[in-house]
């Protein structure tokens, strides 16, 4: 069953193992999602590389449980790469998920080999913002924001051209567990990496979508600014949720990215 209970959180997850040598990448879900929004992603990379993705606490079908920092999302992600004795991993985080694989890198940095941070930052958004929504949701529901997260998360042509899929994203979204989705908020609110992002010394990419309205270019442009030697790609027609409405972009850029870290160890061998 891909279901795990580590430190009293059952955590759901998907396992894909491969042949070779390659890292296995890690793939960590943003706010109000599931893991289900790297499906495609996952789909063209089967075989080529071992994948794992998982429900953040308090998101899809993992446990509800008490989440007020990053730290409390790292500790699930700490102890899931534990569980399966991963060794070192690739992480891929989107929009809250890159400030979690940030988490995990100040405190475990022997583990990460490499960090593809998605459409995310150092610091998202402010206290004002976020304790808006939070005042928002706890009194009217996660419904009552749920278009104008679609807005951010989604190109206009995305909106006209896949009503289906923005349908099934937007029932993804209102259909969290309110508690948790609070607690994350409150914990991207809180969270600055700005110092630690300074301090990482592992091969890095950052990806923004074109018209991402949640952590726009120059916001994950100025993180890619604040890593030494880090990458910065911008993906075209693509709004705060790539992995769904431009998979193929994406990937090759993750694919290409992995492949410069097979390079550079060949080269360094």
């Amino acid at each position: 069953m891909p279901f795990v209970t580590i430190g009293g959180i059952t955590l759901h997850h998907r396992r894909i193992e491969a042949n070779g040598s390659a890292r296995p990448i890690v793939f960590i879900n943003s706010l109000g999602t599931d893991f289900r929004i790297w499906d495609q992603v996952l789909s063209i990379l089967d075989g080529e590389m071992p994948l794992l993705v998982y429900d953040k606490r308090g998101h899809g079908l993992s446990d509800i449980g008490g989440i007020r920092s990053i730290d409390d999302h790292v500790d699930d992600l700490s102890a899931l790469i534990d569980h399966f004795g991963l060794g070192k991993v690739v992480l891929c985080g989107l929009s809250v998920g890159g400030m979690i694989a940030q988490g995990l890198y100040a405190r475990r940095p022997e583990i990460v080999e490499a960090m593809i941070l998605c459409d995310t930052a150092h610091k998202i958004g402010t206290t004002e913002s976020w304790n808006t929504r939070i005042s928002i949701v706890e009194r009217d529901g996660i419904e009552a924001i749920a278009d104008g997260v679609m807005k951010v998360w989604f190109t206009p042509d995305f909106h006209v051209a896949r009503a289906a899929d923005l349908a099934g994203c937007r029932n993804m979204l209102t259909r969290q567990a309110l508690p948790d989705y609070v607690g994350t908020c409150m914990a991207v609110r809180d969270a600055d990496f700005t110092d630690s992002a300074r301090r990482i010394a592992v091969p890095t990419l950052c990806i923004a979508g074109d018209q991402d309205g949640s952590t726009p270019p120059d916001l994950v442009r100025s993180l890619a600014g604040l890593i030494p030697g880090a990458r910065f790609e911008i993906i075209r027609d693509a709004g705060h949720i790539p992995c769904v409405e431009q998979p193929e972009a994406l990937t090759a850029l993750i694919r290409n990215f992995i492949a410069s870290l097979a390079l550079g160890a060949e080269t360094h061998g």
